[in-house]
Formats: structure tokens, C-alpha cells, sequence
């Protein structure tokens, strides 16, 4: 068994604030990776930008990733980093922006490559340093080294083969406090998809499954809030709690990996525009139904759901269940089927058929 761990992560009120100086430690011109304007509504913007400023490090923004970011804005984003002299990364927001910030890092470093250096295995993994602040609470980018990227000429979402781990990651649950429920309800979905593919998984290891346990343990008491998002306003309590459970989903996948539902997802959301936490949540029950049932029975136990079916209930309220088009069920199957390291993961024998009933076609 291993555990690694290398980011450094600190989960306080004014976190970025109190830890300013480390910050700016990393280097003297930053890049500041964000979406369009989230990480301004929430504030995180501008606690970065005061601790940049009272460190004397000068600073350019990059605001225009994507939901689901493209190697067309990494590359962008690469040689507005480069052309500013950049010499590290900070991402703020949500997967997007920190998947995205891993990646600008990559190329940043290796200013001359063209962009399949994104998806080359045999080229050495040099980033420039790189800190990450999530506003959301379900991809815990900031305790992986992973990063998924959009492909369109594949019209499908690829992880890098480049494991790039943030030197330095900063919680706050305050931001978290402008997120619209839709986007809680998602992305604590993407961390219980984590927590379960973590656990039941060939890579599981009871290093990897001390982070889902207490991770989950974290989870379910913001479960019941996640219900009632439209007439309730998460505490600041909640708001950590979904912060730090996600973070531990991070430490859990960084270790195994994921599984079938995040590989049956991409194509879901490449072809829909179906949120990726939604997007994994729509298979997970189907997962667990072809696991283990001691092993399933004992992840969802301590995710407070008492069967498959009381987990479908619970996504239901949550994030609601859309239609899918066969067609695009279909893209999913075959999109796993040839991907066979994903497919491995499962700690059970997975074929097209086990696959289909999985997916529900």
C-alpha cells in the first residue's frame, strides 16, 4: 500500500487572506485562471487578488474557461500565460478553471509544444508551480493530480495522462454562499460518485478507504440540506462540510482512480451539456447494482442511503432524472468499451452486457 499526498491544503474562514504570504511565495507573476464571472460574484477573485497585491506579485487574468474546458482554451490561456511572463498558476472556481489551471501550468512550462503534448504519455510531466481555491464542493481538484479536457476533434472529454498536483490549495466555505442550488446539488454528486468509485474499485486499498469513510461520514450530514436547497440556506457549517468532503472524495480517487460512472460520463456530457456530477450520479446506481452486495451495501450504509433504490430516490430530489436519448446511451457504451484501463477499475468482470445494464439500454 502507498499514500501520497503532496498539495498542501489549508480549510479556514479568510483562507486565502491567511495565508497570503505562502501564496505569494510561489512566484513573482501569477496567472489567474477563472470562468466568466463566478469567481468574482463569490469573492474569490479579489481575496486572491489582495493577497497578490500585499505580497508585491504582479498578476494576469485569464477568464475565459468553459464549462468543461477545451485543449482550444488551454493552448489560449498557455500564450497569454507566456507572453506575460507568467512563472506560476493560480485556478479559482470550480473543476473547470482547476482541471484547466493543471493544464496551462503543463504548457506553461513547456512554452514551444504544440498541443497533443496534453495527451503524450511519453513526454515528461514539468509544470510550473501551481495553487488551486475551489468555489465549488464535488471535483476536489485540488487535492488530485488530475485534469479532464475536452476534445473536440474526439467529441469526448479525456483525462491527461500528466499528474500535475497543486503545491498549495486554499478553502473557504464562503464561497460556496452565491453557488446556485443546482450546482451544490451537482457537484456533491460528482463527490459521492468519487466516495463510491473510490471504494468499490481493484485499486481500493484501506489507505484510500479511511478517506471515503470519513469522508462520507463529512457528506452525509449535509445530505438532508442538499433536499430542502430550495427554501433552505446552507450554513457556513454546511457550506465547509461540502467543501472538505469533497476535498477528501480528491484524496480518495487520487489513490484508485474512477470507475464506470465518470467513464460512461463523458460522452453523456459531451452530447447533452448534462452537468458532470449529474452526469456520473445518472449511473451510479446502475454501478453499485453489478458490485459486490456486502461491499455495495457497506458504501451506501455509510452514505446514509439504505439501498440502490433509496440512493435513486435521493438523486432524484436532488438533481432531478432526465431523459437520455438511446443514441446517446449507446456513445456512452461503446465510448467505455474502448478504454480499457477504465473499464479495469471495476472489481467486477465488466462486458457489453454488464455495461448495458449499467447504462439502462
Amino acid at each position: 500500500m502507498h499514500f501520497y499526498m503532496p498539495a498542501k491544503v489549508y480549510s479556514e474562514k479568510n483562507c486565502v487572506l491567511n495565508h497570503a504570504e505562502e501564496l505569494a511565495a510561489l512566484g513573482t507573476h501569477a496567472l489567474l485562471v477563472t470562468g466568466r464571472s463566478s469567481a468574482e460574484k463569490n469573492g474569490s477573485l479579489q481575496d486572491v487578488i489582495d493577497a497578490l497585491t500585499k505580497g508585491g506579485v504582479k498578476y494576469t487574468h485569464f477568464n475565459e474557461v468553459e464549462e468543461n474546458p477545451s485543449t482550444e482554451t488551454v493552448m489560449k490561456a498557455r500564450d497569454a500565460g507566456v507572453n506575460a511572463g507568467c512563472d506560476f498558476v493560480i485556478g479559482i472556481g470550480g473543476g473547470s478553471p482547476m482541471d484547466a489551471a493543471k493544464a496551462i501550468a503543463l504548457m506553461i512550462k513547456n512554452k514551444d509544444a504544440q498541443a497533443d503534448y496534453l495527451f503524450d504519455a511519453a513526454k515528461p510531466t514539468q509544470a510550473i508551480p501551481l495553487a488551486l481555491i475551489p468555489t465549488t464542493c464535488g471535483t476536489g481538484s485540488e487535492s488530485t493530480p488530475y485534469s479532464i479536457i475536452t476534445r473536440h476533434e474526439l467529441k469526448t472529454k479525456q483525462a491527461l495522462p500528466h499528474k500535475v498536483f497543486a503545491a498549495l490549495s486554499l478553502i473557504d466555505g464562503k464561497y460556496l454562499a452565491t453557488a446556485p442550488a443546482h450546482v451544490l446539488t451537482d457537484t456533491t454528486t460528482d463527490a459521492l460518485a468519487h466516495f463510491f468509485e473510490s471504494f468499490v474499485n481493484v485499486k481500493a486499498t484501506d489507505y484510500s478507504r479511511l478517506c471515503v469513510v470519513k469522508g462520507l461520514e463529512i457528506w452525509k450530514r449535509s445530505q438532508q440540506l442538499l433536499q430542502h436547497l430550495d427554501t433552505e440556506k446552507p450554513s457556513e457549517e454546511a457550506l465547509f462540510d461540502m467543501l472538505n468532503a469533497s476535498m477528501i472524495a480528491g484524496m480518495a480517487i487520487t489513490h484508485t482512480g474512477t470507475s464506470l460512472p465518470h467513464g460512461l460520463s463523458y460522452a453523456l456530457t459531451y452530447n447533452t451539456g448534462m452537468p458532470h456530477g449529474k452526469a456520473c450520479g445518472f449511473f451510479m446506481p446502475g454501478y453499485l447494482r453489478e458490485a459486490d452486495k456486502d461491499m455495495a451495501s457497506e458504501v451506501l450504509r455509510m452514505a446514509g442511503f439504505t439501498d440502490t433504490d433509496d440512493l435513486e430516490r435521493h438523486y432524484e430530489i436532488t438533481c432531478g432524472r432526465d431523459t437520455v436519448d438511446t443514441v446517446v446511451l449507446e456513445m456512452s457504451v461503446q465510448d467505455l468499451l474502448s478504454n480499457p484501463a477504465k473499464l479495469s477499475q471495476a472489481p467486477f468482470k465488466v462486458d457489453e452486457t454488464v455495461l448495458r445494464r449499467v447504462v439502462g439500454v
